[in-house]
């Protein structure tokens, strides 16, 4: 993302009639409340994976953390494109966001440091980091932190109205 805002399209056939497109500044509101989301990445075998995980919105992107061990972690050094999903359990209210991007290794101690205070900010004392050698440190383990930049995202509005809003922050050309 280089801080133009997205395109944005009402996507019609899965929006009820009188929906409209969901501004960027709501999406990423609730992107930056947001407290699980469910990471999907790639197998080596081409399987995918599934797991919840924290997230914190900083800079315009989504980060996480993972231990270097840890499935995630080890998928994403053959394939580093994600799908971070966040919302609600229920059909008839909420909405629900689908990111879809590619991950990044944050290894920078500065922008670490920033990280880790945004998440203490976010979840509290338990999510307290050190930093050192490019990674979190927490108890005796470290963890790699990745940065999501989206590429495309979806929204899903449920309830009166039902709409699909699309951002895609890409160059269309490419498509």
């Amino acid at each position: 993302m280089n801080g133009t805002p997205p395109q944005t399209l009402l996507d019609a056939r899965y929006s009820d009639a009188t929906a409209t497109a969901t501004p960027w500044p709501v999406a990423e509101a609730l992107l930056k409340e947001a407290e699980l989301f469910w990471i999907s990445t790639v197998r080596p075998d081409g399987r995918p994976h599934v797991t919840p995980l924290p997230a914190v919105w900083s800079d315009a992107a989504l980060h996480f953390c993972t231990g270097p061990e840890e499935r995630k972690a080890r998928n994403l050094a053959g394939n580093p494109h994600v799908v971070l999903t966040t919302g609600t359990n229920l059909w008839n209210s909420g909405y629900d966001l689908v990111v879809e991007g590619e991950a990044v290794r944050v290894t920078d101690d500065g922008r670490l440091r920033e990280l880790a205070a945004a998440w203490e900010a976010k979840y509290g004392d338990f999510w307290r980091f050190e930093v050192r050698d490019g990674c979190f440190h927490h108890g005796p383990g470290h963890a790699y932190v990745y940065s999501v930049a989206p590429r495309t995202v979806f929204g899903f509005g449920k309830g009166e109205p039902f709409s699909q809003t699309r951002w895609r922050f890409d160059d269309p050309e490419e498509h």
